[in-house]
């Protein structure tokens, strides 16, 4: 599948450094280009797996509006979200919603969702991807310290996998791990190859 994408120019319209690690992982070339303040409101009938991939559709939308693509041109969007009882947790506005945010995941079960669209001048196609973590109990003492090292403002539930908290909270992970960072890969490759067939 190189060689064919080889033809293409890829775009990955996210500011998430961890989403570009892992596109880089997968070893294709690509650019970075994102218009920033697009809309991230989604109707509240929405549930889980459907709020991402509303999201990730959006933000192609507004990326559209902005940039002209080529007949070569595939945009790649995605949105990741973390729900836990019925709720879902975005990214935090501040400290006080940090700490909050970690505290109701503390020794829970939650799910991460990431909604991941693939966009041409010509056509669309959108997936998702869903992964169950289990959080051991966090001590108030170490919500604080992740917080106050870690800033972790960029990430929806306040958390990133990779990091500090990763590796003392996680538990079990059932699904793709590399969803949980923002971008399921596996799953990206075979919508690529379907995507230029």
């Amino acid at each position: 599948m190189h060689e064919k994408l080889k033809d293409y120019r890829l775009i990955l319209a996210s500011q998430s450094p961890r989403r570009r690690e892992l596109l880089k992982g997968l070893g294709l070339s690509f650019e970075v280009k994102t218009f920033p303040g697009g809309d991230e409101s989604y109707p509240f009938s929405l549930k889980k797996e459907k709020i991402a991939l509303f999201l990730a559709r959006k933000k192609a939308s507004y990326f559209m509006e902005k940039e002209k693509l080529d007949e070569k041109d595939i945009v790649i969007t995605a949105d990741t979200i973390v729900w836990i009882n019925g709720k879902e947790l975005g990214k935090p506005a501040g400290k006080k919603e940090a700490v909050e945010m970690l505290t109701m995941l503390s020794g829970q079960r939650h799910t991460v969702y990431t909604g991941v669209c693939l966009t041409s001048a010509v056509k669309q196609d959108a997936f998702f991807s869903e992964t169950h973590v289990f959080f051991r109990h966090l001590s108030p003492e170490e919500i604080n310290f992740y917080v106050e090292t870690f800033a972790p403002y960029d990430k929806a539930g306040a958390y990133g996998a990779q990091e500090w908290i990763g590796y003392i909270a996680i538990e079990r992970i059932e699904g793709s791990y590399f969803n949980v960072m923002g971008l399921p890969v596996d799953k990206l490759w075979n919508a690529l190859e379907k995507f230029i067939h």
